[in-house]
């Protein structure tokens, strides 16, 4: 099964963590996108997507239209995690009881169990810490809420251990659990669950979203929503952070440039490097600051030795820390992936005489160039070669390995 990468920001995998901060929206866009919908909380923070919010408005009060189990599927960044908290807080509290939604929406209400992770995958014992919690009658709710984000990040064996839960669940438990796609999950799980698919906005929808929540001028915010293929939280990192925006420009221009193996080797160890300070800057002062915390907690005092009665849990952290760095690269390394997707999706697209809808649309001169020079089966066999470079990746590849096999298939048209 593959285990596809989802690009959110969230923390170890934890039972009822505290989110970070959640961006809100006053409204939800109707299906016509001029028309805005005022949604009540907790919904208002769910942003265009109408359709699945009144599947899921309905399913919360109506019991004939509540399924046990219900995965919730989209792009990464299409809001997937914001609406299972939404219907999770419509399903634990009492209609009009604030207060209950909002502990659930802050990961704080005993009646949810919240599972993300920033882990290459979710480890079987986490998934068995589910199922034992969803065992359980709500304490104060009408329900007991499972949430699973990053549910394609489930090995199969540990996807086996949820199967009982989900085929069975006690009457009061609901799982959501979300995903990219349905087949980045085992037919066996997708049997068990009912599918709600988000729609993808339009990059003008989401240069929209990011000039209203950014302050950023309209043509940034056009860019960055096209350039991150509408990906709304990329694309407000991109909006944002000029560096981010010189990374993304210079790494495609250095792949333009490949013509041999030596440029193929040299742009895959650049690549690599960019990925691994951007992985370091994400993770070292949170990784110090939980270090601080758990010493603190356990009483060594800031900068005395770690006692061996503790110095297990310590061990623990570090370990987890290391996974959430491996993660952290790889995901970086697939933001990379993405963008080279984006370009040689183009040089086809002018291939085959469409020069509109280009996500690379100011480098048009360049991508003409290659169009011209290359045939459209070298640059589908480039695509294929992203492809399998993804999947290499989540099979735990070398990164610098696999990125100069995927560049000299670049510099020559060569297979591996």
């Amino acid at each position: 099964m593959s285990i596809a990468r989802s690009a959110h920001s969230g923390s170890p995998a934890a039972v009822s963590e505290p989110p970070s901060r959640v961006e809100r929206m006053p409204a939800v866009l109707d299906s016509s996108p001029d028309v805005a919908v005022p949604a009540p909380f907790p919904w208002d923070a769910v942003w265009g997507q109408p359709e699945a919010v009144e599947t899921l408005q309905a399913a919360a009060s109506d019991p004939a239209a509540l399924a046990h189990a219900w995965l919730i599927t989209g792009p990464p960044g299409s809001g997937r995690s914001t609406l299972a908290y939404a219907f999770a807080a419509a399903l634990i509290a009492e209609p009009g009881d604030e207060h209950a939604q909002r502990q659930v929406i802050a990961r704080t209400h005993p009646d949810l169990t919240a599972l993300r992770t920033e882990q290459v995958v979710i480890r079987i014992d986490e998934a068995r810490r589910l199922v034992e919690r969803a065992s359980f009658a709500p304490s104060l709710g009408r329900h007991r809420v499972i949430v699973v984000e990053d549910a394609d990040r489930m090995a199969e064996r540990t996807s086996n251990v949820l199967l009982k839960a989900l085929e069975e669940p006690p009457e009061q438990t609901v799982w959501v659990l979300c995903a990219p796609s349905d087949a980045d999950l085992l037919p066996t799980i997708r049997s068990r669950v009912r599918v709600l698919r988000l729609r993808e906005p339009s990059v003008s929808d989401v240069a929209a979203l990011i000039v209203e929540r950014t302050g950023v001028a309209p043509d940034v915010a056009e860019e960055s929503a096209r350039h991150a293929q509408r990906h709304i939280g990329m694309a407000q990192r991109l909006a944002t952070d000029d560096d981010a925006r010189a990374r993304r420009a210079e790494t495609l221009a250095a792949v333009l440039g490949v013509r041999g193996i030596g440029d193929a080797v040299e742009v895959a160890g650049r690549i690599v490097r960019l990925a691994t300070d951007d992985a370091k800057a994400l993770t070292a002062t949170r990784d110090e600051e939980e270090r601080r915390n758990l010493l603190r907690m356990l009483g060594v005092a800031e900068g005395a030795a770690v006692p061996p009665s503790v110095r297990g849990q310590v061990n623990a952290l570090e370990d987890d820390q290391k996974r959430r760095a491996t993660r952290s690269l790889r995901d970086g390394i697939d933001r990379v992936l993405t963008d080279l997707q984006s370009l040689f999706r183009d040089v086809v697209m002018l291939q085959f005489g469409r020069d509109t809808d280009l996500v690379n649309s100011e480098r048009r001169d360049d991508l003409r160039a290659l169009a011209a020079e290359w045939s459209t089966a070298r640059t589908l066999g480039v695509l294929d070669r992203i492809s399998d470079t993804r999947r290499n990746l989540e099979q735990n590849a070398a990164p610098l390995l696999a990125l100069e096999s995927l560049l000299i298939t670049v510099a020559d048209g060569s297979a591996p």
